[in-house]
């Protein structure tokens, strides 16, 4: 059994492919036997210990946010609440998620210092040229040099992380996300498409610049001067919101155009099955698992052709635009004009295709052989990641092996006054023996409504 800790500064409340993933993955392992925790910053009042579905317990904790739900990095300021939460739950698998979050970096540094295996999941893509990107490059670079294993979710993110991350390909698994199609379904199972013209367009995305919501902004009065009797329903939130209420505002599209707003990841489908196609307008991305939910809830897919995406889906589920306006606009009259002419794929046989592709038990299968593969590693002292340190440049080796060395101090230190024989372990949860239990008490239940 596995005892992982899941750590990202992306989760629940907040809604997004990471979040998503985080989740899904974590309800999987509980129901294989595996203990999983969730360490993320904390959400409003959302300060804590907080439980959700299946027992995952989830660490919300009082770090400081800064920009786009990622916390400020404290270095090494953060390692004792994170040694007490990893030792308490007897973790020995450290997955960090994202390279934007600060956290996922810490909680994995940290776990090294604790002699722990560590595994990341690079979710996104990253440029070579700006500020930012050269900045987060060289963090990550550092940050992977001492990482057990690395997960990419698509063969162009891997390329693109060996890439900047100088990471050796063999360390790099291509794993794809799933998707939950038992949930992400059609409307109705028949096969029939509706050729009209009075169509619903769905987005559901974080409404922030690298999810092209400027060309979203530019397109929507294009479409509706085109087809009077189209409407869009557009759910997330994010600073980009703004853009959007503006170009509502000026072109008078308030009966055209619906913002729902911030989206529970549990009513994501009733959402998406409201409309007829699903447009994604990303800049960048390694991997989009909302247009997969979208295909598998039966809606045809307009997507910028970007990233990984085309690895995604067939050609016959998705139209890809170039991202632009013009290409954007462009994409989505093809999907119409296709879809009166009734050149599409019906819902179900859509459903059933995804269903095929994206399965959670494979996906599930191949992230435990990464850990397994994790488990042959012999663990690293501290003498030889500050030597892996060191090979970088003087700055960047200096800067590292300083907070190495700190840290090291603190465990150190927190070893003789807090020793791991003083802190009190947590007790096993058995996923498995409360869901028989509770089938016992429901078949227990409904004998008595039958007597």
């Amino acid at each position: 059994m596995y005892r992982i800790c899941m750590a990202s500064d992306f989760f629940h409340p907040n809604i997004g492919g990471v979040e998503s993933h985080i989740y899904q993955l974590s309800q999987r392992f509980l129901r294989k036997g595996h203990k999983v925790i969730v360490i993320t910053h904390a959400y409003d009042d959302r300060v804590g210990i907080r439980y959700m579905t299946s027992g995952l317990k989830v660490y919300y904790l009082p770090f400081l946010v800064i920009y786009n739900q990622c916390t400020l990095p404290t270095l090494f300021t953060s390692f004792p609440i994170v040694r007490y939460i990893l030792i308490r739950e007897q973790i020995n698998i450290v997955h960090g998620h994202s390279a934007f979050s600060a956290l996922a970096h810490e909680v994995m540094f940290h776990a090294k210092t604790l002699g722990l295996k560590t595994v990341f999941t690079d979710h996104s893509l990253f440029g070579f040229a700006d500020a930012s990107a050269i900045i987060t490059n060289k963090l990550l670079k550092v940050m992977l040099s001492v990482c057990n294993r690395v997960i990419c979710v698509s063969h162009t993110g891997k390329e693109n992380t060996a890439l900047r991350a100088g990471v050796d390909p063999n360390r790099i698994f291509v794993i794809p996300h799933p998707v939950d199609t038992d949930v992400f379904r059609p409307l109705s199972t028949a096969n029939q498409i509706d050729k009209s013209d009075k169509l619903t367009i769905v987005i559901l995305s974080r409404l922030v610049y690298r999810k092209g919501i400027d060309l979203l902004a530019g397109v929507i009065p294009q479409i509706c001067r085109q087809y009077p009797s189209i409407k869009f329903l557009i759910g997330g939130e994010g600073p980009k919101r703004i853009v959007l209420e503006e170009m509502i505002e000026r072109h008078s599209l308030q009966n055209r155009i619906t913002l729902v707003g911030h989206v529970n990841p549990d009513k994501v489908r009733d959402v998406m099955v409201q409309g007829d196609i699903f447009l994604n307008c990303s800049l960048t991305e390694a991997f989009c698992i909302a247009i997969i939910e979208a295909a598998a809830c039966g809606l045809q897919v307009v997507s910028t052709k970007v990233g990984g995406v085309p690895e995604v889906l067939p050609e016959e589920l998705i139209w890809f635009a170039e991202p632009s306006v013009e290409g954007v606009y462009d994409g989505i009259v093809r999907a119409i004009n296709d879809r009166i002419q009734g050149k599409i794929i019906a819902p179900q046989k859509s459903h059933e295709m995804v269903k095929s592709f994206y399965q959670w038990d494979d996906i599930l299968e191949r992230i435990t052989f990464v850990y397994e593969s994790v488990e042959s590693d012999p663990i690293e002292t501290i003498d030889e990641r500050i030597q892996k340190f060191w090979n970088f440049d003087v700055a960047t080796g200096m800067f590292f092996l300083f907070i190495t060395v700190v840290c090291h101090f603190l465990f150190k230190l927190f070893s003789y006054f807090v020793p791991e024989s003083e802190i009190e372990l947590v007790p096993e949860f058995d996923y498995n023996e409360l869901r028989k239990t509770n089938n016992n008490n429901d078949d227990n239940h409904n004998d008595n409504k039958c007597q």
